[in-house]
């Protein structure tokens, strides 16, 4: 009897253990498909040139805009200081531009006064010349008709020879004072048409100062230019000193001094400590409870298992395999059920790990209280 009752005592202690052991781990979720994970940020150059000096070492902590690289900068300076000179340049040219503009709009005016009187003065000029034609016209034909009655007068012997003969000299002098006329009232008419040929590049005022203001806008468009290619100058003379782009430690140098590199070129990372998370890779038939903002505990390898708080943060939207190079494609005639794997992330509760032992990679076992 004695032993029958220790029997079932046995059973019953076993059943209740077996309970309170299926309770405990029915509630949460745990896989060894996990590592730490972290940003990995990469240092490049944003110029070419020669390493002139490397100043951290690996797996040394910088601080955010340290040093790290220093390129040979005496390309870049001449580049700058050229580049001030056609500032400069261009400066002085917008300065010259923008005075002339006024000066022209002056001058324009001044000139259409000046070819509106003078083309005044012409027309008069001309006016004259005309009415002298017209009197030297009239006293040679006066002339010739007085020649021509002393020459009948002559044939009869009424007047004399030298009558006659000052009445000719007097129709060559009316003769030449007419062509004089003549003369002048061209000269009079060109004067006028040259009158107004100035008059009318003077009315071309508004489109002559039009001009010079579109040569002012150019040369400011030129300054405005020549400031850009000066700041870009003056900014790859800044970037000849490479600096850390976030705190963290230095990984993977591959740079020393004398190297020539290129824009672009990898040349170290920086790993940020501070920031680091658990991608954990469960089956996706452990994700029917989980949520984000669930509690987890993470199990470090490296450290003898040492337990870290956190909670779970996000759920991936597709499975790892999806995301993989070549992603599985089953057909009908090869299909095999695979129990796929979703990651999952889980971030360290704050103050976790304070003195930054953990590193990106590190195996862990993540285990999620899904109730």
């Amino acid at each position: 009897m004695r032993r029958s009752r220790w029997i079932v005592a046995g059973v019953v202690v076993a059943a209740v253990a077996a309970a309170i052991a299926w309770w405990h781990y029915a509630g949460r979720e745990s896989t060894d498909d996990a590592q730490i994970d972290g940003h990995i940020v990469p240092v490049s150059p944003r110029v070419g040139g020669t390493v002139q000096a490397v100043r951290v070492t690996d797996n040394q902590f910088v601080d955010a805009g340290t040093v790290l690289v220093l390129l040979d900068p005496r390309d870049y300076q001449v580049a700058v200081e050229r580049t001030r000179a056609d500032l400069a340049e261009a400066e002085a040219s917008a300065q010259a531009a923008r005075t002339t503009v006024p000066v022209t709009s002056t001058s324009a005016a001044s000139q259409v006064s000046t070819a509106e009187s003078d083309i005044g003065s012409a027309q008069a000029r001309l006016r004259s010349a005309q009415a002298r034609l017209k009197d030297a016209q009239a006293k040679e034909k006066k002339a010739e008709l007085d020649l021509a009655r002393l020459k009948t007068l002559l044939a009869k012997d009424e007047v004399s020879q030298q009558e006659y003969d000052d009445d000719a000299l007097a129709v060559e002098s009316a003769r030449t004072a007419r062509e004089a006329a003549q003369a002048a009232v061209r000269e009079a008419e060109e004067g006028t048409a040259a009158a107004a040929a100035r008059l009318a590049q003077a009315r071309t005022a508004p489109q002559q100062v039009g001009i010079m203001r579109a040569r002012a806008a150019s040369a400011e468009a030129k300054v405005e230019q020549a400031r850009a290619t000066l700041a870009q100058a003056q900014l790859d003379l800044d970037h000849t000193s490479v600096k850390a782009p976030a705190s963290g430690y230095v990984s993977k140098k591959t740079v020393e001094v004398g190297q020539v590199v290129q824009p672009g070129q990898p040349l170290m990372a920086i790993v940020p400590l501070d920031d680091i998370w658990v991608t954990a890779n469960f089956k996706e038939s452990q994700l029917r409870k989980m949520r984000p903002g669930q509690r987890a505990v993470v199990s470090v390898d490296a450290y003898g298992g040492r337990r870290y708080q956190g909670h779970v943060d996000s759920i991936s939207p597709a499975t790892g395999a999806r995301f993989s190079l070549l992603p599985p494609e089953n057909a009908s005639g090869n299909y095999v059920k695979v129990v796929q794997r979703v990651p999952v992330k889980i971030l360290f509760e704050k103050g976790q790990d304070s003195e930054h032992v953990l590193r990106p990679g590190m195996s862990v076992v993540p285990t999620v209280f899904v109730k």
